[in-house]
């Protein structure tokens, strides 16, 4: 089943956790979600969000954007963000707020290495040179695996077809090991091209925190007091 399912659904309550916390009322909720998440992703640069992570309360929510250029959504002075966020107010009739989370190792994080093989296929760049390159920054990140896998009609071929690019180990079958994955596809001339990246970080022992916020917000305390030390 490991090969046949989304590693990341796959691993739901056992090393990772939710994208969405809330209860209650799931049809509306579910919408306003799929709502919030597609302005954000038009509304900033491409390729910059790898992911958001949504917490709610009656009247409140939290919205995590995890993304590797924090500069760029922030703005000159936070302007961008609170823009976004007066929108995001308008859009879902509940006071907003916006936290900011800088994945560190983009070369780490799927849906990142994902959409920058998307935006290099659009602007004509030959994949299997964009791949390759994608594959060395991994593996020189201390990755123990990536796997990408791409299917349509490659360089305008008549006929489509599917290629995967392999390198290191990959245990889709282990339910503590850490497999990032995501699903993209571009838009090209020739017609539409799936990318699908799967990127193994390690694996995890003992209890892990299954909140994405607990565990960014976490960091984040570290890191002040790591400066504060200094």
């Amino acid at each position: 089943m490991g090969q046949k399912t989304n590693p990341i659904v796959n691993r739901l309550g056992i090393i990772t956790g939710w994208q969405s916390s809330w209860c209650n009322n799931y049809k509306d909720r579910i919408q306003e979600d799929f709502k919030v998440r597609r302005y954000i992703e038009a509304r900033l640069p491409k390729g910059i969000v790898s992911r958001i992570f949504i917490e709610r309360t009656l009247k409140f929510i939290t919205i995590t954007i995890r993304t590797s250029r924090p500069a760029l959504v922030i703005g000159k002075g936070g302007d961008e963000v609170d823009t976004i966020r007066k929108e995001l107010k308008k859009l879902t009739k509940k006071e907003v707020q916006i936290n900011i989370s800088e994945v560190k190792r983009p070369e780490l994080d799927a849906p990142l290495v994902a959409k920058s093989l998307v935006r290099q296929l659009e602007n004509r760049i030959s994949y299997k040179k964009a791949i390759k390159l994608s594959i060395l920054s991994a593996m020189r990140m201390n990755a123990q695996g990536i796997r990408v896998q791409i299917s349509g009609r490659l360089n305008g071929s008549e006929m489509a077809r599917c290629e995967t690019y392999k390198e290191g180990r990959i245990s889709l079958g282990t339910f503590r090991a850490d497999v990032d994955y995501h699903m993209a596809v571009a838009h090209t001339v020739y017609g539409s091209i799936g990318i699908k990246v799967w990127i193994m970080k390690g694996e995890v022992y003992g209890k892990r925190e299954l909140s994405p916020l607990l565990g960014i917000q976490k960091k984040q305390r570290g890191n002040k007091l790591s400066h504060r030390k200094k």
